[in-house]
């Protein structure tokens, strides 16, 4: 049974092997307090030394015009002129606050991604 911080990759790999060992544990037993701590280790590991850095705003904002199935002309009633959003998406101008909101509340893009230029 693993009790402690993960340091090392070697000890994250025995780590997973043993969570993967014991992925099936029922609740409120040894195996499944295991499972529980080693979740919580593994993912505090990862953090540490894998992270995942946010994405790029504009990236996000054409994800999400992707997903929706919209063009750039789209966005000329949220944003400003053809021109301005052209501009925009090939970042050579910023997001400003009062954008940021309105992609936020219209498009629904996680505020904290789009705070991240």
């Amino acid at each position: 049974m693993i009790q402690k911080i993960i340091k090392t990759d070697t000890e994250y790999e025995t780590a997973l092997e043993r969570l993967e060992e014991i992925f099936d544990a029922k609740p409120n037993t040894s195996e499944g307090d295991e499972l529980e701590l080693l979740v919580l280790i593994v993912k505090e590991y990862e953090d540490r030394v894998y992270p995942i850095l946010p994405p790029n705003p504009i990236e996000a904002l054409k994800l999400t015009m992707a997903e929706k199935g919209l063009k750039s002309k789209d966005l000329v009633p949220l944003i400003g002129s053809k021109s301005y959003v052209s501009q925009i998406l090939n970042q050579k101008k910023p997001l400003t606050a009062d954008i940021m909101r309105t992609l936020h509340k219209v498009l629904g893009i996680p505020s904290d991604i789009l705070l991240a230029s």
